[in-house]
């Protein structure tokens, strides 16, 4: 469809605008499993030629969920039917929020990037790529805002920190699932994401769509004006 080729067009030209992956390298895509990493996998897969670059994945089990294992199988399982070189990892991330005093999404954050990074290294890889989207910068933003901020959290998320890119940066949760549903690509549902204990997902589940009732189209705005 249309709107397909519309979106790979979006994120290939974002790529190239902010020089997220140079011509002859490789790019580790960070997949979960849930629907935006694999979208971000498979978008990647079908631009590789076009950029030049070589594609591997990684995949970090926080052994925080019983259907962890299930998703590591969904990832391994893709990737090989897809001929995608694939990396995975897991840690205790409960162990290291007790020992650090760290919460479970700081400390899965923690060890997550320091699996990515080693991973990266292991497999040549220059860039890291994660599957943040539009609305994952306007909730970022406005959890900022919230905590108190000076400029640089107003920002956002980067489209490049270090190593770490974000090709769906300005690309929507809905053009995401459409893609999805467009192509037939599978994914897997992470139960936690639905748990408002975070406020980051109270946030999405509870006071953007709030936010959007009030004023539509404000969750691009925030994303934009980040």
């Amino acid at each position: 469809g249309i709107e397909v080729l519309f979106m790979l067009r979006t994120v290939e030209n974002f790529i190239r605008e902010q020089d997220l992956i140079p011509a002859g390298s490789t790019v580790l895509c960070a997949v979960s499993g849930g629907a935006d990493s694999i979208a971000m996998l498979h978008v990647l897969y079908r631009l590789r030629d076009r950029l030049g670059f070589t594609l591997a994945a990684a995949h970090f089990n926080h052994r925080l969920r019983p259907t962890a294992d299930r998703d590591e199988a969904f990832v391994r399982d893709w990737c090989r039917e897809q001929g995608i070189p694939l990396t995975c990892g897991a840690g205790d991330v409960a162990d290291l929020a007790a020992r650090e005093g760290l919460g479970i999404e700081d400390a899965a954050r923690k060890l997550r990037y320091a699996f990515l990074e080693a991973a990266a290294r292991d497999m040549g890889a220059s860039r890291i790529a994660a599957a943040h989207h539009r609305e994952d910068n306007a909730e970022t933003a406005l959890l900022h805002l919230l905590r108190g901020t000076g400029l640089q959290g107003l920002g956002g998320i980067a489209p490049v920190r270090g190593q770490i890119v974000r090709p769906f940066l300005e690309t929507s949760r809905a053009e995401i699932d459409a893609y999805a549903a467009r192509n037939g690509v599978p994914y897997v549902e992470d139960e936690s994401n639905q748990d408002t204990r975070f406020l980051r997902n109270r946030l999405r589940l509870e006071v953007l769509p709030l936010l959007e009732e009030v004023s539509p189209g404000c969750t691009g705005r925030i994303a934009a004006a980040a």
